[in-house]
C-alpha cells in the first residue's frame, strides 16, 4: 500500500510519496524516503516490493552517476527515463524482473523545461503532466484532472497537492501518517515540509 504521485509545471515538478513501508498487515517503517536524486536536477520516486525498490533504485542511481562522471555531463530527465525503461525491459526478459513502479521527474537545464515520466513494472513509459502509482491513484488522478492546467505556478501546484492529500485522507481506508514532498526546479532538488505548503 503505497502512495506516490507527482505533478509538473513549466519550470518545476513536485513529487509526493508516503513514508510508510508495510509487509502484509504490519507497518515495518514509518520514515522511509522513497525518492532518489539521480542528478542535481532529476528525481526518481519508486514504489513496489521493498527489496526490488531499493536494489533497482540504487543500481539506477549508481549508473546514472557513473555516466555523469565518465562523460563530464549529466543525463537529461528524458535520457534518464529512457535509460531506466531500458533497464526495466532487460530485467523483465531475464530471470530477475524488478517489481517497481517509478515516477521520474526533472528540470532540463538545456531547454529550461520540466518533465515527468510514468514508468510501470512492465517497462511501459509515458510523458505526462501528472501521474500516480498505487491505490491512491484512484483518488488523486481525478483531483489532478480537475485542477490541473499547463500554466500552473508552484503555489498552485502545492494547492493541488494539498487537495490530493485531503482526498486520500477522506476516502482511503489506510491512513498515511506523513509524506515526503520534493520539488525539482532550476535550483535543483529540495524537500518541502507539509507545514510549508
Amino acid at each position: 500500500m503505497d502512495a506516490q504521485f507527482a505533478i509538473v509545471g513549466k519550470s518545476f515538478a513536485i513529487s509526493v510519496t508516503d513514508k510508510g513501508v508495510a509487509h502484509s498487515i504490519v507497518k515495518m517503517k514509518h520514515n522511509a524516503d522513497k525518492t532518489y536524486e539521480l542528478t542535481p536536477h532529476t528525481l526518481m520516486s519508486v514504489t513496489g516490493v521493498p527489496g526490488d525498490t531499493s536494489n533497482f533504485s540504487e543500481y539506477i542511481q549508481g549508473n546514472v552517476r557513473l555516466y555523469g562522471i565518465r562523460n563530464s555531463q549529466n543525463l537529461s530527465p528524458s535520457e534518464t527515463a529512457s535509460f531506466i525503461r531500458g533497464e526495466l525491459a532487460n530485467a523483465l526478459r531475464s530471470r530477475r524482473p524488478s517489481q517497481v513502479n517509478l515516477l521520474v521527474m526533472g528540470y532540463d537545464t538545456t531547454t529550461n523545461e520540466s518533465s515527468l515520466y510514468w514508468i510501470d513494472y512492465l517497462s511501459a513509459i509515458a510523458k505526462v503532466p501528472y501521474a500516480a502509482h498505487g491505490h491512491c491513484s484512484y483518488f488523486v488522478l481525478s483531483v489532478m484532472d480537475r485542477e490541473y492546467n499547463p500554466d500552473i505556478t508552484l503555489e498552485q501546484g502545492f494547492e493541488i497537492i494539498k487537495k490530493c492529500i485531503g482526498a486520500i485522507k477522506m476516502r482511503f481506508p489506510i491512513n498515511f501518517s506523513d509524506y515526503t514532498i520534493k520539488v525539482v526546479d532550476s535550483d535543483g532538488v529540495r524537500e518541502v515540509e507539509m507545514a510549508d505548503i
